[in-house]
């Protein structure tokens, strides 16, 4: 027990002495607080990994969709911990943004394009569900424009009124969403695959003991992240790299244990679980973590940038469309794993050049 759970040992040992040398780190410079977030970083993503491992476990106990479900929902959970720790100790207006958008281009881009291709080159075509990805891009549109492109023409004076329509509109937008893929349709994200040859590798753990692991992982991550956050803004000050790289790590860490998952799936020749995963984790990110922030911002009396520019609106949209296409007719090859990796490695490009 104590061998298969040693990144959470190894998480809780590194929190502690995080914490009782936090101070001590930051008055050592700039390079002692980049060094001491590098390792922290490195820390959030061992006890991901045994967060999303025990999720899985979870996933097989109840089946899809709520498998994929309980998976996004508790990556989701850690990147909305690790970010309002990071606001709480930044001075960056657009880190939110930054990382919702960064998020949904590694979801929908780099994860999707990267396991099409892995799996395309494998097995030539993979089907899944058709009707899976059509409702999660016309989600993810509706939850990205409503909350990060139509506030570009909100007045400030009216931030506020705004801040609260957001908030209820999408936990209300992603509750029918949820009620809907569990029940009446719950068959749209499942695909009844033929046997492939696989060996399916069954994860022990009983549902208690990974549930209560599972809080135990995320609990060790938002402390981790606490002192990460302190330590990144501190080795990071005035060195000119861009504030995006901040978002795209935040954006990373999370999506960690969604991305071994995605592939494992990909390359057994099971797309439906990385439709799902890919665009599941986009589409929570978005409803989700967009109401987290809003409060955070209503709370604090202090309007946060959510307004995509108009370059990153711009490789949303043509992340949708070309998702849109390549996703209507119920199977996906590595042709169109390479147009998603391509977008995704223009978005890393635009990201270095501080666009």
């Amino acid at each position: 027990m104590l061998k298969q759970e040693k990144n959470l040992l190894i998480g809780a040992l590194t929190a502690l002495i995080a914490f009782t040398f936090e101070h001590t780190i930051l008055e050592m410079g700039q390079a002692a607080s980049l060094i001491a977030a590098s390792v922290l970083v490195v820390a959030i993503i061992m006890v991901s990994l045994r967060v999303a491992h025990h999720a899985e476990v979870l996933a097989e106990k109840f089946g899809e969709p709520y498998g994929t479900m309980i998976l996004t929902l508790s990556a989701v959970l850690v990147e909305v911990i690790i970010l309002v720790m990071m606001l709480s100790h930044t001075s960056s207006p657009t880190l939110a943004r930054d990382t919702i958008y960064s998020a949904v281009m590694l979801d929908m881009n780099g994860i999707l394009g990267l396991a099409a291709i892995l799996g395309g080159l494998r097995y030539g075509e993979q089907p899944y569900n058709v009707d899976s990805g059509n409702t999660y891009i016309v989600m993810i549109l509706t939850g990205m424009g409503v909350s990060m492109i139509v506030p570009e023409f909100i007045p400030n004076v009216h931030w506020q009124a705004y801040s609260v329509f957001t908030i209820f509109i999408m936990l209300i937008l992603y509750g029918s969403f949820l009620r809907l893929q569990t029940t009446k349709h719950s068959y749209f994200f499942s695909y009844t695959y033929a046997e492939t040859g696989e060996t399916n590798h069954h994860r022990a753990g009983s549902a208690r003991m990974s549930g209560t692991l599972l809080v135990v992982g995320v609990v060790l991550i938002g402390a981790l992240a606490e002192v990460m956050a302190k330590t990144m803004d501190h080795g990071l000050t005035g060195t000119g790299v861009p504030p995006v790289v901040a978002a795209i790590l935040v954006a990373a860490i999370s999506a960690s244990p969604e991305i071994l998952t995605a592939l494992r799936a990909a390359l057994a020749n099971r797309m439906q679980p990385v439709v799902n995963i890919a665009l599941g984790a986009s589409l929570s990110t978005v409803i989700l973590t967009v109401p987290a922030i809003e409060i955070m911002a209503l709370i604090n009396n202090h309007p946060v940038t959510m307004a995509l520019t108009p370059v990153q609106t711009v490789m949303t949209f043509l992340t949708l469309v070309v998702a849109a296409i390549n996703l209507h007719d119920g199977e996906t090859n590595a042709i169109e794993g390479a147009t998603h990796f391509v977008l995704f490695a223009t978005f890393l490009m635009l990201s270095l050049m501080g666009l």
